[in-house]
């Protein structure tokens, strides 16, 4: 290890003695908005900026002590995890032994905010958790270099969606949460609109899966405009509802939803190991691999089309756009928060994104990875960056609201939605905002 991380190490080893106390660091200066989002850090923040300044000591003595280290992640990356942990505590000389667990992105949080204590040292999660396992204390700000070190070797958007006020709380791990369209191209000519695609499918006689389930549905109201988010406050409770379907967006959103699922190609689908007769599918990159199997040398990818509206006006669809993060659970022990950041950095740098790219497909949130002619050539990947550009980053929902709009894309498949749309509109709108009142 590099004597300049060493020195910062030194410095982090600093910060988590001072903050033991409160649980928490990070070297931004507080205000009143930071410390609404997260009061413990408030008093580590200032001691946490002034150690920053310190300089370079012989950090080659700092004691990071010894132990065991837990660490969550994908069922499919736990291997993968497990030989990097062990290699790294090898090469830099730590006597901690590290167990790597499988617990999906999506279950990371719950688990933490239903035991924080219990929970393990360092977790992946999705980035629209992030209020929520703040508000539970469950996440460690970053300090020092490694701030800046995520900002500068990440894109935007990653370092956003680990930002929550004043403090970056998680090191950015993949930005690649989003669906587009994976297509056979030996029988859809035009990917572009998605009239030329049911025209292709319905002419070959094959299908078009697209769900019409939550988190894939709002594609269409995102397109014409609506406005579908809630607000939370620094707890994790939900204050606002920011809904606004029931209006002509949302009427043209709905007219094309309901005209998709009257082709004869529709299948309301996303799961591409279910899919059958399949020419086009809206779909993610952890289905790249079974897509290319199904499609073969006719394999092709491109962001969501576009469509016309019964008004006459040409949308894009749009989509949630989302990033995998890896936190830090806060530690009372300096020696081993130390160890947590130099661990959690390494799975989450250049090599390591570069190393689950080309065994698990998943796209990079480092600049540098993103730019190598691997990552670039990836038709998946190429076609999602593209997508993401009009894609709204996903942020809280409530469990409600899933339930809520999946019974209306069930309605939607079903045809029973009826004659009324504005009616029908209105009411999903009302339940929508009354799901968190």
């Amino acid at each position: 290890m590099k004597k300049k991380l060493l020195s910062t190490l030194l410095c982090v080893s600093m910060v988590a003695t001072m903050a033991a106390g409160c649980g928490s660091s990070s070297d931004s200066s507080s205000d009143s908005s930071s410390s609404d989002t997260n009061t413990d850090t408030s008093a580590s923040t200032e001691a946490a900026s002034d150690t920053d300044t310190s300089s370079d000591t012989a950090s080659e003595t700092v004691d990071y002590g010894s132990g065991t280290i837990t660490v969550w992640v994908a069922e499919a990356a736990v291997e993968l995890t497990q030989t990097a942990c062990d290699a790294f505590m090898a090469d830099n000389g730590l006597d901690y032994t590290v167990t790597v667990e499988a617990c999906g992105e999506g279950d990371a949080a719950s688990n933490v905010i239903t035991d924080v204590e219990g929970a393990a040292d360092i977790f992946g999660f999705a980035q629209d958790q992030l209020t929520r396992l703040v508000a539970a204390g469950g996440l460690q700000p970053l300090s020092g270099d490694y701030i800046s070190w995520a900002e500068e070797n990440n894109d935007d958007g990653a370092v956003s969606a680990a930002t929550s006020g004043d403090y970056v709380y998680a090191f950015p791990m993949t930005s690649d949460n989003g669906y587009f369209l994976y297509y056979d191209s030996s029988v859809i000519s035009d990917p572009s609109t998605l009239e030329g695609i049911i025209a292709d499918c319905e002419a070959a006689g094959k299908n078009f899966y697209y769900a019409f389930t939550s988190w894939y549905e709002e594609s269409f109201f995102f397109a014409t405009g609506c406005t579908l988010e809630y607000e939370t406050d620094s707890d994790g409770n939900f204050t606002a509802a920011n809904i606004d379907i029931a209006n002509d967006g949302g009427l043209v959103a709905l007219n094309e939803m309901i005209e998709l699922a009257s082709s004869s190609s529709f299948q309301s689908g996303s799961s591409a190991s279910d899919a059958v007769n399949v020419a086009a599918i809206v779909d993610g990159t952890w289905d790249s691999s079974t897509i290319q199997e199904l499609f073969g040398d006719n394999y092709a990818c491109a962001k969501l089309p576009t469509f016309t509206g019964t008004d006459g006006a040409t949308y894009q669809l749009s989509g949630f756009g989302g990033y995998k993060l890896l936190g830090i659970k806060p530690q009372t022990d300096a020696g081993k928060l130390a160890v947590c950041y130099m661990l959690a950095q390494y799975l989450t740098d250049y090599d390591m994104q570069m190393t689950r790219f080309n065994e698990l497909g998943w796209g990079p949130s480092n600049l540098e990875a993103q730019a190598s002619d691997e990552v670039q050539a990836d038709p998946a990947l190429a076609a999602l960056a593209e997508q993401l550009a009009y894609c709204i980053p996903q942020g809280q929902y409530s469990t409600n609201y899933w339930t809520i709009m999946d019974t209306f894309g069930a309605d939607v498949v079903n045809g029973t939605v009826g004659d009324d749309l504005e009616g029908y509109l209105q009411t999903l709108q009302d339940d929508l905002i009354a799901d968190i009142q």
